[in-house]
């Protein structure tokens, strides 16, 4: 009966973002994959080359919206952990993804792999929903 927590109005908050007692985890956050894709873009980010050696394998990446684009409006821009740009979800994906992020839902990337193709910083993604 010890490993029993207890659950009160105090620490429900807490338990709900993730940050109560050990070993309760994230509650109703289930990863769902829903695509592999590669960023777009990166050529026409000034300092990829600077940022290439600490993209590692595994690592995650956020996702933001950019209605306001004035190239696409359903635009999807990619940051690693640190806020620097790295690209975009291609345009082709983009219709189900933002409307997807549109409707409240929490989407990122887990670096699957990457490559120079000769200049080009090709970097694979896989999707990620949380639901």
């Amino acid at each position: 009966m010890d490993d029993i927590v207890k659950i009160g109005a105090g620490n429900i908050g807490a338990i709900l973002k993730g940050e109560g007692p050990a070993g309760l985890g994230h509650p109703f956050a289930n990863p769902i994959y829903l695509i592999d894709i590669h960023i777009a873009g990166t050529t026409y980010v000034l300092d990829i080359d600077e940022l290439e050696p600490d993209l590692k394998i595994g690592q995650k990446l956020k996702f933001y919206r950019e209605p306001q684009n004035m190239h696409d409006p359903l635009a999807i821009l990619i940051r690693d952990d640190e806020g620097n740009k790295l690209g975009y979800v291609p345009k082709k994906t983009n219709p189900i993804l933002s409307r997807l992020m549109d409707a409240g839902k929490i989407l990122y990337g887990i670096i699957r792999e990457k490559e120079y193709v000769d200049t080009w910083l090709k970097i694979m993604v896989q999707v990620y929903l949380d639901d």
